[in-house]
């Protein structure tokens, strides 16, 4: 059983829902990302799922694009987003990592290389924004061999034909996108993603997390009363983002576990 599959299996057995907080590679500082990836597992996130910098991520907003930039600046890139996630595994082997970005750097590399290198690094899923599931089999393949799940992208306009596709293919879990639109987006509808959701639980028994929107413990508690697993990015960086560079680990770090908290039940403030 991969590491992905054991912590779900895990929260089930618990009854709680998981907590997914997204952070670029290399930003704010290429020497912050390790230390800002034991933070995100002290304060309670299930999975981590770390941005691979990449100069056109299309599907982000303005505020992971800026964090792209920052960690191309820093030098940041593929290779050596996998040497922090090898640092990482040296003091943590429980906690699962799932790359997030764009084919280019994959298809620079060569898949095959590429998914060797991933597994020797400790990585536990892939989740490329533009390999359409249609066109990915032998990707998805070659993952699942390195012992890697192949995570997929769901939106609110996927198509019945493309749910059971990527259902064929996912493993892990899947990522839904709550709404129409970019990373970072504040107009989220509960509604709309509690009617999607039994469509796709119809084909597959893979967890669902749910991401885009989501920034706040109220939003998060509310996202977990229909989904496996809350995803959250954009709040992230901003929160690196004007915080002291001295303390924006611990800022990052007292976010994330108020998050953790509200999933759990604790009392949430209302959103300002």
């Amino acid at each position: 059983m991969s590491r992905i599959a054991a912590r779900f299996a895990g929260l089930r057995q618990q009854g709680r829902k998981g907590l997914i907080p997204y952070v670029c590679a290399g930003d704010p500082a290429a020497d912050m990302t390790v230390p800002l990836m034991h933070a995100l597992a002290r304060a309670g996130a299930d999975v981590i799922e770390l941005g691979v910098p990449f100069s056109d991520p299309m599907a982000d907003g303005p505020v992971i694009q800026r964090a792209a930039e920052r960690a191309i600046r820093n030098g940041v890139g593929l290779k050596a987003t996998l040497g922090m996630v090898a640092r990482f595994r040296e003091s943590d082997e429980m906690t699962p990592v799932v790359l997030m970005g764009y084919a280019n750097p994959i298809e620079r590399m060569g898949r095959e290389a590429f998914a060797t290198a991933a597994k020797a690094a400790g990585v536990d899923g892939v989740l490329v924004v533009d390999y359409p599931p249609e066109e990915c089999e032998d990707f998805a393949t070659s993952m699942r061999a390195a012992g890697i799940d192949p995570i997929f992208l769901l939106a609110p306009t996927s198509t019945d034909e493309r749910i059971e596709a990527v259902a064929r293919h996912a493993s892990g879990y899947l990522y839904y996108v709550s709404l129409k639109g970019i990373t970072g987006a504040g107009h989220l509808d509960i509604a709309s993603v509690a009617a999607r959701l039994p469509l796709i639980r119809r084909v597959t028994d893979v967890p669902v997390g749910v991401g885009f929107g989501i920034r706040d413990g109220a939003s998060a508690r509310a996202v977990a009363q229909v989904a496996d697993a809350v995803v959250i990015g954009s709040r992230i960086i901003q929160e690196l983002e004007t915080a002291p560079r001295d303390s924006a680990i611990e800022a990052v770090e007292a976010f994330v576990a108020g998050i953790r908290a509200a999933l759990d039940g604790a009392p949430v403030k209302e959103a300002a």
